[in-house]
C-alpha cells in the first residue's frame, strides 16, 4: 500500500515539475504567491490572514494545474478546432480567472490597509 502511495506521490511531483518547466501561467502564479508570502512577513499580517493567503495559494495553484490538465487532455484527444473544444478550454480558463480576481480582491483587503499605515 505504501508503495502505491509513493508511486502516486512521484507522479504528482512529476506533474508539478512539468508545470513549472512548461507553463508560464503556473510560474507566474507561483511567483505572485511567493511575493504574497514575503509581503505577509514584511507587513506582519495576522495568523488568520496568513492562513487565508496560504489557502488561496493552494487553491490557485490547484486550479491552474487542473486548467492545464484539461487543455492538455483535450489537445491529446482532438487536434482539430471545434466550438465545443473552444468552450471547454474557455470555461476551464474562466475558472482560473474567477479565482484570480477574487484572490486579488482578498489580497487588497489584507494588504492595502497595511500599506496605507506606512
Amino acid at each position: 500500500m505504501i508503495k502505491k502511495h509513493a508511486f502516486s506521490f512521484k507522479n504528482a511531483l512529476s506533474g508539478i515539475l512539468w508545470s513549472l518547466k512548461t507553463q508560464t501561467n503556473f510560474r507566474t502564479a507561483l511567483f505572485l504567491s511567493l511575493l504574497s508570502i514575503a509581503g505577509g512577513f514584511v507587513f506582519q499580517i495576522a495568523k488568520i490572514e496568513f492562513l487565508i493567503i496560504l489557502a488561496m495559494i493552494a487553491v490557485g495553484l490547484a486550479i491552474e494545474t487542473i486548467n492545464t490538465a484539461i487543455e492538455e487532455a483535450i489537445d491529446a484527444i482532438h487536434k482539430d478546432w471545434s466550438d465545443e473544444i473552444k468552450v471547454a478550454k474557455d470555461v476551464s480558463a474562466a475558472a482560473m480567472l474567477i479565482f484570480s480576481v477574487m484572490a486579488f480582491i482578498i489580497a487588497c483587503i489584507i494588504f492595502i490597509p497595511k500599506i496605507i499605515t506606512l
